[in-house]
């Protein structure tokens, strides 16, 4: 599946840059996020609950900064396991606009999902990960552009 998108933040490019580069503070606004594990630098362990539909897994996840072009670019992979279930995602952020804001940030994804998860249907995945997107951008705005 893939997903693309962009959104306007009120807030200066380097600000933005440096909350998306701190698993902690974007593990936040994951709806579903129990708790992040900082490997190092460009290393993260992810364990999160996700519910499509009737049907709920929860997922270990490992994250690796795959690019980083400060304070423009980030690509990150993510390949993990929930019992009976596998994804795999590979996501590309580009922030751009004047230095002192706004800042744009342009988004893609694709993510493949495997298993019992797979199963329950492409809609229905597609609506529930349009609506986690939703919120994972509305907690960035509310963050950033509160001053």
């Amino acid at each position: 599946m893939q997903f693309t998108g962009t959104a306007r933040i009120a807030a200066a490019r380097d600000r933005v840059w440096s909350f998306l580069m701190d698993p902690q503070r974007v593990a936040a606004c994951g709806p579903g996020v129990e708790s992040v594990e900082v490997v190092d630098d460009d290393h993260f362990r992810v364990r999160a609950k996700v519910s499509v539909g009737f049907m709920s897994a929860r997922f270990t996840l490992d994250l690796t900064m795959a690019e980083r072009s400060e304070p423009e670019v980030a690509v990150l992979s993510a390949r993990g396991q929930a019992p009976g279930s596998a994804v795999e995602g590979r996501a590309r952020m580009v922030l751009s606009g004047p230095p002192e804001g706004p800042t744009d940030l342009a988004w893609s994804a694709d993510v493949t999902i495997t298993g019992t998860l797979a199963a329950v249907g492409r809609p229905l995945i597609e609506g529930t990960a349009n609506k986690i997107i939703a919120q994972v951008f509305t907690c960035f705005r509310t963050q950033l552009e509160a001053g």
